[in-house]
């Protein structure tokens, strides 16, 4: 390893072991191919990252602040999807 470090959607294609229920794979191959089946789970994973990212920065604003309305919370997600839809790179996550 060369010390480099990596954001949440950067650096070389890794193998990764992954156990799928049976038929959540099914569905993902019925729905992309078998080609494009990393493709697939590489993207979820990362909306699922975005998420939490999202779901902690709101955390730690209610800490400091109060309360953020349901209103706020999906004008938040809005404009997060927003930014990082127009984005190249993820920001620094952590």
């Amino acid at each position: 390893m060369d010390g480099t470090t990596y954001g949440i959607g950067e650096g070389p294609a890794t193998r990764v072991s992954l156990s799928l229920p049976e038929g959540t794979a099914e569905a993902i191959r019925e729905r992309v191919g078998k080609r494009e089946f990393s493709s697939f789970i590489a993207a979820a994973v990362e909306r699922e990252l975005r998420g939490q990212v999202l779901d902690e920065y709101l955390a730690d604003y209610e800490s400091r602040k109060g309360p953020v309305s349901e209103q706020a919370r999906r004008r938040a997600r809005e404009v997060f999807d927003e930014v990082f839809a127009e984005e190249t790179e993820w920001p620094a996550a952590g």
